[in-house]
């Protein structure tokens, strides 16, 4: 059973989370091979706050992206 984890900022929607694990399942299996009931696809949220780019939180990197 292939995995495939996403980690992003947090703020999508469940359309956008939906479509997302839809073309990621779509991709892996035109690409790896196997059958999109096999594929997993784990998306985590973090909030800017937990999230370091360099010596910088991500929050005070980008203050008004989401």
């Amino acid at each position: 059973m292939p995995i495939i984890r996403v980690e992003m900022f947090e703020g999508r929607s469940t359309a956008q989370k939906r479509a997302l694990v839809k073309d990621l399942t779509e991709a892996f299996c035109k690409n790896a091979g196997g059958t999109p009931e096999a594929i997993h696809v784990v998306i985590t949220d973090v909030k800017k706050e937990n999230w370091g780019i360099g010596p910088e939180l991500a929050i005070d990197k980008f203050p008004d992206r989401s």
